[in-house]
């Protein structure tokens, strides 16, 4: 692959046609020309969003003989001058490093290649001064850090992988010694179906060592957004397939560029076989620097495992002095280690190493001045380091990234789908697992593997860094959605068709009413559920005698369309409905601008479409949620204008520009009045553009005030976000993440707790004090933040780089708060969350009987996450049990 210059960089503008050339000899080079530069085709900047009109050209060709005497004396004097310009000023070295650079000079007459023997002496003497034993060592290790999609589509990155491979085992061919690296089991997948002429050299070398396979994972994804599932997943995918084509496991997690890593990671690795951890991106935090670069990441569970950021401060080095003497200068735990690692080439298409690089490494092996340089590998690298790991620190939780923290709301469809998506999948497992158990069916479930497959890398593939985020072009949102309808309509086909056949085994010999199709409730979590349900449209209609005898229950409590119905763990049982423990009611004042919704938990009031109280009520005793004199639930925008990451960013002088949106008149109004559901509309104007419209609701015996919300959403650079002020105190807000929860503070006493502005959470964020809280639930957001007992949920920005569409149209989201006494824990938050996000589904049926659950958990504390079959699988690690061609495992949420 050819690419040319880029920040001054001339990146790779030669091809070796061969090297011994006759006269008459002929060659036929085949070009495939691309229309973009290495960053996309932004308009008039790099993550402009695409210019359609943009041309490019090839504007030079030439023949050239290659002069390897001039090269070799120019490469020696490379190192030499960047020596004197970066050793330290006044240094000795530095003026030796000077001094000899203008002894080559002086000797070197251009046109004489006489002259040349004589300059390469000078500049050996140099070189050939060795270091003492002391010094610090870098591992350098080639790497082509390829985004797989970002400013480009999936399918230019296909292109960009056989481009930057192929030049990479040319140079492996001229320099045995040469190791490069490359993650992403997805790309290599790409390659062997593309490209498979270029993947069997590819083995070939991985075999010898030299190109190696590392990071695990499916995809280099996002560390924040996806949910303990989906990491696993990623790691299952990876190392599964790096053990089929490269036959060994990876034993590094390799995520450089990623924005942020869950405090969960570390027990998620470990309980994968690795435990060795590479990232970067934490140099770009903007108020504080990370204060090491090697140290033990140590998870929420206690797991930890060693990690490394590079001290150059990039994965994308020119293997120069500049970046060898900077990774020493730079390093964080001297002191403790002695070692480094230097990623070397060029990212994101532009080829990965040169042949420069190469001979900058070799003549920096050992020279005096400057750190030992060894072409390395990871597990050479992090084998050497195990020796040095009782002197390393410790960091405990999450890598915290303080800058790119609109990434958390940014393309909101492609968050909403993956939430949807992730609970799909759950479903689909359960499923899959009970059916392969009860019917023995091998084939059946290897069939059903065969078909899962493909969705799940198509899934794990969205969850990409810079497409689950939404740093993304349009195109590549277009590319992604796509996907998910494909996953979604293959994923609910399984579903259906493993239902209906457990159903059948079940139930095929039991007695059951002849009128013909029934209603069937399937709840797959592992705790009882009692919620409200839409009924289905014929049963709906139906006279309520009828649907009693089709339910084998007696109706007590119904409203039109909807009923209380229960149903079993992990199961499923004929629709019953059931009778609430009381009725909800909705009073409306004497001037209708007041409104309360109340049931056997919660007392709520509107006024204007505000919540202005949310009482909570619990053994004779009642909690005001909302703060004295606040309202609760406003709507307020931000101005959005970011540095210059446009996706990316939201500043934190974004909270000065805050701006309250009000109901107007006649924007409220009444739609249900219960006996099960109270429901109120309200309208509200954002601009002559954009607008909410928001359903209110109350449920029969559920503990949280739900809000139902579309948005027309047509800004410019403005950030939406709904806001909570409670009458809770405390200086810590807790929040969801994968398999765990973690604490981060409501405060800016420090320029660490300043940076936290936004955070990233999965289902909830919770605002406790002693005996009481208040928790927000969502069904597919992730950016929140709490500063004093204001808790804010990020809904929506406008950005319009690299994609000017980003988030245009209409949107649909639902949150809900939850006030509790006690623990978040003891209360049901936890469980509550769930439920919000997966409601009981109804689906019809020929066949019903007697209840069936096929787990249950014994202690409220566990969360029975997901059940699925496995076949000769071994767990390195983790707590996980199997028995009967099932696996589940158990997550501690105390």
């Amino acid at each position: 692959g050819l690419t040319g210059s880029h920040n001054g960089h001339q990146i790779r503008t030669d091809f070796i046609l061969t090297k011994k050339a006759n006269p008459g000899d002929r060659f036929s080079v085949y070009i495939e020309a691309v229309a973009s530069d290495m960053f996309g085709a932004g308009a008039k900047g790099m993550i402009n969003p695409p210019d359609p009109s943009r041309y490019y050209s090839i504007t030079m060709a030439e023949l050239a003989v290659f002069d390897r005497d001039v090269y070799a004396l120019l490469m020696d004097l490379t190192v030499i001058y960047d020596s004197a310009k970066h050793l330290p000023e006044g240094s000795e070295r530095a003026y030796h490093a000077l001094h000899t650079a203008n002894h080559i000079v002086n000797a070197c007459e251009p046109f004489k290649k006489s002259t040349f023997p004589l300059c390469r002496a000078i500049a050996r003497e140099f070189l050939s001064e060795r270091n003492g034993e002391s010094q610090h060592t870098i591992h350098a290790m080639g790497h082509c850090h390829i985004d797989s999609a970002w400013l480009w589509p999936y399918s230019e990155t296909i292109r960009k992988c056989g481009r930057s491979w192929s030049s990479v085992l040319r140079l492996m061919d001229e320099h045995p010694s040469f190791t490069f690296v490359c993650s992403q089991a997805q790309q290599f997948e790409w390659v062997k179906s593309n490209y498979p002429v270029l993947y069997e050299r590819i083995l070939l070398k991985a075999k010898s060592g030299q190109f190696i396979p590392v990071g695990g994972t499916w995809i280099e994804m996002d560390g924040n957004i996806p949910s303990g599932e989906s990491f696993v997943r990623q790691f299952l995918l990876g190392q599964k397939f790096f053990k089929e084509e490269f036959g060994h496991y990876c034993s590094e997690f390799w995520l450089p560029d990623t924005f942020g890593y869950s405090a969960q990671l570390p027990q998620i690795m470990v309980g994968s076989g690795i435990n060795y951890f590479l990232s970067q991106k934490l140099s770009w935090s903007l108020t504080n620097k990370f204060p090491h670069h090697t140290f033990l990441w140590e998870g929420i569970d206690g797991t930890c495992c060693l990690a490394h950021f590079p001290p150059a401060d990039t994965y994308e080095s020119c293997a120069d002095v500049k970046d060898v003497l900077k990774t020493v200068s730079q390093f964080r735990d001297k002191g403790r280690s002695r070692q480094s690692i230097l990623l070397y080439g060029h990212g994101d298409g532009g080829g990965g190493p040169t042949e420069d690089m190469l001979q900058n490494l070799k003549r920096m092996e050992d020279v005096d001045g400057l750190p030992k340089v060894l072409m390395s590998s990871p597990q050479q690298f992090f084998s050497s380091l195990t020796s040095e790991k009782d002197r390393l620190c410790k960091w405990v939780g999450e890598l915290y990234l303080e800058l790119h923290r609109g990434t958390y709301t940014t393309q909101a469809k492609l968050k909403l789908e993956n939430r949807r998506g992730e609970f799909l999948f759950h479903d689909v497992d359960f499923m899959c697992a009970i059916d392969y158990v009860l019917n023995r069916g091998v084939e059946s479930a290897k069939s059903t593997r065969d078909r899962l497959r493909p969705l799940w890398k198509k899934f794990l593939l969205n969850q990409f860094h810079d497409v689950l985020p939404g740093s993304c072009i349009e195109q590549v949102v277009k590319d992604s959605l796509a996907y998910y309808k494909e996953i979604k309509d293959g994923a609910n086909s399984v579903l259906r068709s493993k239902l209906d056949a457990v159903i059948n085994k079940v139930w095929k010999n039991r007695d059951h009413d002849q009128m013909g199709e029934t209603c069937l409730v399937v709840n797959s979590f592992g705790w009882e559920k009692r919620e409200i349900v839409s009924l289905p449209q014929q049963l709906a209609q139906e006279p309520e005698a009828k649907k009693a005898k089709l339910n084998g229950a007696q109706i007590l409590q119904v409203q039109t369309q909807i009923a209380l119905v229960d149903c079993v763990p992990f199961g499923f049982q004929a629709l019953e409905i059931c009778q609430p423990q009381a009725p909800v009611t909705l009073a409306e004042g004497p001037d209708g601008d007041i409104i309360i919704l109340e049931n056997v938990h919660l007392r709520a009031t509107l006024k204007t479409g505000v919540l202005t109280s949310l009482v909570l009520k619990h053994s004779g005793t009642e909690r005001e949620s909302i703060a004295p004199k606040s309202s609760g639930s406003k709507f307020v925008m931000f101005d959005d204008v970011p540095l210059f990451w446009d996706a990316w960013d939201v500043m934190e002088y974004h909270l000065e520009t805050r701006e309250p949106l009000s109901v107007p008149g006649g924007g409220v109004s009444v739609l249900e009045r219960g006996p099960l559901r109270a429901s109120v509309q309200v309208k509200v104007p954002i601009s002559s553009h954009s607008h909410i419209l928001q359903q209110i609701i109350l449920d029969a015996d559920c503990p949280y005030l739900r809000f139902e919300t579309t948005v027309e959403w047509h800004e410019n650079r403005k950030f939406l976000k709904i806001e909570f002020p409670l009458n809770v105190r405390s200086h810590e807000a807790t929040y969801e993440i994968q398999f765990g929860h973690l604490q981060r503070p409501t405060h800016f006493n420090t320029s660490w707790d300043q940076a936290r502005f936004e955070v990233c959470a999965q289902k909830w964020a919770d605002l406790s004090e002693h005996g009481f809280g208040v928790a927000v639930l969502n069904d597919c957001k992730y950016g929140h933040s709490t500063l004093g007992n204001i808790m804010r949920l990020s809904l929506l920005r406008a950005p319009k780089a690299p994609d000017a569409t980003a988030d245009m149209g209409t949107h649909h989201f639902t949150y809900a708060i939850m006030p509790h006494h006690g623990a978040f824990q003891e209360a049901g938050v936890i469980h509550e969350s769930y439920n919000l996000n997966h409601p009981l589904s109804v689906t019809s049926s020929t066949l019903f009987g007697d209840p069936v659950s096929f787990f249950t958990t014994d202690n409220p504390a566990i969360i029975l996450e997901t059940v699925k079959t496995v076949s000769g699988v071994q767990f390195a690690g983790g707590r996980h049990r199997s028995i009967g061609g099932l696996v589940w495992g158990t997550q501690h949420r105390l």
